[in-house]
C-alpha cells in the first residue's frame, strides 16, 4: 500500500467508529483534493519539515507528505492514533506526537531551519496557539493555517476595516499576512456553521524584539478594551495624552484607525518610560 492507495477518509472514521468531538473543536476536512491544494499553498516540498496541529484522521497530513516534506504531527485525541500509524507504514517522513500543542516547546521537536506549521487548525485553540508561534522565543518559516472565515478577517484586514483590532496588529507586525483559499462549511465533516478560509503567513525579516512584542501586547489589549473610545481614554492606565503624543499620534483618534506603525511607535515610546 502507499500513500495514494489509502482508504478514503470517510471509510477509515467508519472502521474506526470514529466521530468529531466538539470539545477539541473538530471538524474533519475529508476532501483531499481541499487538502492538496493547502498543500500546494504552503509551497514545502522535499528538505523541508512541517508540524501540523490537530490532524485527525489525516487528509491534510496525506497531502503534506506527498510533497516530500517531513512532517510532525501533534494531536491531542488518542482515538486517532491507530489512524495515524497506518499513514506511518507507508511512509517514513512522518511522526506524530501525542500531545497539546499549546504545551509544546516547538524548538525541541527538530533541528532544521525550515520548520513550516500547515495546519486546519482546531476552532477552540486557533488563536491562542497563533499567538504563541508569534510572539514566543520560536518563529516557523511560514505558517498556512485554516481559521473561521471570521478570525481570518481579524488577522488580515487593516485600519478602518470592520475586523481590524487587536489580532490584526500583532500578526501584521511580525508577518505579512494574506487570506489565499475559502473553504465552505459542506467540505467539512461535520458542517460546522461558519465558513473558513486559509490564511498564509510569512515572518517579516526584522522581527520586533521580545520587549517590544511584550509592549506592543499591552498597548493593544488597552486600546483595542475600549476599541470605540478615544486613545486618550483607553490608554489612560498607560500614559494618556504624554505617551500617545510622543508617539506622534492624535489622542482623539481611535484605535480602529491606527495602524501598525502607529502601535509599534506606541509601543516604542512605552518602552521608553520604563
Amino acid at each position: 500500500m502507499t500513500l495514494e492507495t489509502l482508504p478514503p477518509l470517510r471509510d477509515v472514521l467508519e472502521a474506526h467508529g470514529l466521530w468529531a468531538n466538539k470539545a477539541f473543536g473538530q471538524h474533519f476536512l475529508l476532501d483531499l483534493n481541499i487538502t492538496r491544494k493547502i498543500a500546494r499553498l504552503a509551497q514545502v516540498g522535499p528538505g523541508d519539515h512541517v508540524i501540523e496541529v490537530g490532524p485527525g484522521p489525516g487528509g491534510l497530513t496525506r497531502a503534506l507528505l506527498e510533497t516530500g516534506a517531513q512532517v510532525t504531527a501533534i494531536e491531542k485525541d488518542p482515538r486517532f492514533q491507530p489512524i495515524l500509524y497506518e499513514i506511518i507504514k507507508v511512509s517514513d517522513h512522518l511522526h506524530v506526537m501525542l500531545a497539546d500543542a499549546l504545551k509544546v516547546v516547538e524548538a525541541d521537536l527538530v533541528d532544521n531551519p525550515h520548520v513550516h506549521i500547515v495546519s486546519n487548525l482546531p476552532y477552540n485553540v486557533g488563536t491562542p496557539l497563533l499567538i504563541k508561534w508569534l510572539t514566543g522565543p520560536w518563529t516557523p518559516a511560514s505558517l498556512t493555517l485554516m481559521f473561521q472565515r471570521e478570525v481570518a478577517d481579524r488577522i488580515t484586514e487593516g485600519p478602518g476595516e470592520e475586523a481590524y483590532g487587536r489580532l490584526a496588529v500583532i500578526v501584521q507586525a511580525t508577518c505579512r499576512a494574506r487570506r489565499v483559499m475559502d473553504v465552505p462549511a459542506r467540505a467539512f465533516s461535520p458542517p460546522p456553521r461558519v465558513e473558513s478560509a486559509v490564511v498564509r503567513l510569512e515572518p517579516l525579516p526584522e522581527r520586533p524584539s521580545p520587549a517590544r512584542l511584550d509592549a506592543l501586547q499591552k498597548i493593544t489589549a488597552a486600546a483595542f478594551g475600549q476599541r470605540r473610545k478615544m486613545l486618550r481614554s483607553s490608554l489612560k492606565v498607560l500614559g494618556g495624552d504624554a505617551l500617545i503624543e510622543a508617539a506622534g499620534i492624535d489622542p482623539q483618534v481611535r484605535a480602529e484607525t491606527v495602524p501598525v506603525e502607529g502601535f509599534l511607535a506606541l509601543a516604542d515610546a512605552w518602552i521608553a518610560t520604563r
